[in-house]
């Protein structure tokens, strides 16, 4: 018999460590090849590992609620085989920190100095956007005594941390200045006022993916001033062209054809005709975006929120459109995205007509500069012009919002943004091949 590291695999750029929610067998239980063992929680989403070789688990290396790095050992298996005190996979290449795919803001620029300038105190790529979007210097980071591993400052310390700086002594000044500049006003934080809780109100704690919600939409509507335009839209078309197709599509590919491919193929379209709304801010520098990746905001089966990424969906046909938003839902509510499956998003759709709403004023996901929501589609009579005057008919109508950052898109950029996406969808041609 031989022994076996289980390794907490490589799970995309900017994702340095996890947090192992649930180990899903028991020390001693045999498990086979490809089997989920443990469920595993990042910035990004929660997923399961699975085993490549088969064995009996002898020494759970991570418990519950303990973080584990990438190319950490969490886990000891017996194999079959002769061979060293221990076997394990090939080592991990280093994920090295994407500015692009950090979870609470991006800045490429700042944070890459951010990088360099904190490189010895060893802080992951989250706090590290962090520290730079809250300006915090070297030698206030070195007065925070991490709660991690080996001391190292987690997301928890530096938000407590920012949350309680104004209340905080400022560092000594290294050398004296012959000149000083006038310290920032502490930014004034709204008191927490107790609630109230009656006999028989229950007290319900938030999941860790709920905080991690919370913290974000805070966040977003804290940073970008948000302004929000409407539009209502005749989709028709666009209905009569998938009740034609979808039978034929589903029998031809296996999958369902939904009007979410429809509505992405739209806002591709008219992020090509406004690139500058494909773009992020960092610092003073607008970061116009070469790829168009859309968000897709999903519900999950418990009630929280999770947003994968449909890559480069401007090189994607109608069927690969279909097929990838179909992918990405199943496994969102399956929980088996990976942690790279939900970043890099530079736009997002959010549909909320789902829910038979008829409109809705999102929150712009940071660090993207606008986001769309879709409402219910609904049988009305509208007014159309004719060569031989104006009729009343029954339509299939949608509004649609648009909400966006008012730093740097105006009103008429995300006025006539929105105005293109609805221009595409009601002369959507009803022989548009998939």
């Amino acid at each position: 018999m031989a022994e076996y590291k289980l390794i907490l695999p490589s799970m995309g750029e900017g994702v340095m460590e996890a947090t192992i929610i649930s180990w899903l067998y028991n020390e001693g239980d045999m498990v086979k090849e490809d089997d989920s063992v443990v469920e595993i929680a990042t910035d990004k989403v929660d997923s399961d590992v699975p085993t490549p070789v088969s064995g009996k688990i002898v020494k759970i290396l991570k418990q519950k609620d303990e973080v584990a790095k990438i190319g950490e050992a969490i886990a000891i298996l017996e194999i079959e085989g002769e061979g060293s005190a221990s076997t394990e996979v090939a080592p991990v290449a280093d994920a090295q920190p994407d500015a692009e795919t950090l979870k609470t803001i991006e800045e490429p620029l700042q944070v890459a100095a951010a990088v360099a300038l904190s490189g010895d105190l060893n802080l992951s790529p989250l706090v590290k956007s962090i520290v730079q979007q809250e300006n915090i210097s070297e030698t206030e980071l070195k007065t925070i005594k991490g709660s991690g591993l080996e001391n190292r400052i987690t997301k928890e310390d530096i938000l407590a941390y920012v949350a309680n700086r104004g209340n905080q002594a400022a560092p000594a000044p290294v050398a004296a200045a012959p000149v000083q500049e006038a310290p920032k006003a502490a930014v004034p934080t709204a008191p927490v006022t107790p609630i109230a809780v009656a006999a028989g109100d229950e007290i319900i704690p938030m999941d860790r993916m709920r905080k991690i919600i919370a913290e974000n939409m805070v966040k977003a509507k804290q940073i970008a001033p948000h302004v929000t335009s409407f539009i209502e839209t005749d989709v028709t078309n666009v209905v009569k062209w998938r009740a034609k197709n979808k039978a034929a599509f589903e029998k031809r590919e296996g999958e369902k054809l939904t009007f979410m491919p429809i509505f992405v193929k739209a806002i591709v379209k008219a992020i090509q005709d406004f690139p500058m709304i494909n773009v992020s801010i960092s610092g003073e520098n607008i970061i116009k975006k070469k790829n168009i990746n859309i968000g897709m905001a999903t519900a999950l089966p418990d009630g929280n929120l999770i947003v994968p990424v449909i890559k480069n969906a401007d090189q994607l046909s109608l069927s690969g459109l279909a097929k990838a938003i179909n992918d990405l839902a199943y496994r969102a509510r399956n929980k088996k995205l990976r942690p790279e499956d939900t970043q890099g998003a530079t736009y997002t759709i959010s549909n909320v007509g789902s829910f038979g709403n008829l409109m809705g004023t999102p929150i712009i996901p940071q660090p993207q500069v606008a986001i769309l929501a879709i409402g219910a589609i609904v049988k009305k009579p509208a007014v159309l012009e004719t060569e031989d005057g104006d009729v009343i008919a029954i339509r299939n109508l949608m509004f649609m919002s648009h909400s966006y950052d008012h730093r740097v898109v105006d009103g008429s950029l995300g006025g006539m943004m929105l105005k293109h996406v609805h221009d595409y969808l009601e002369n959507w041609d009803l022989n548009t091949e998939i």
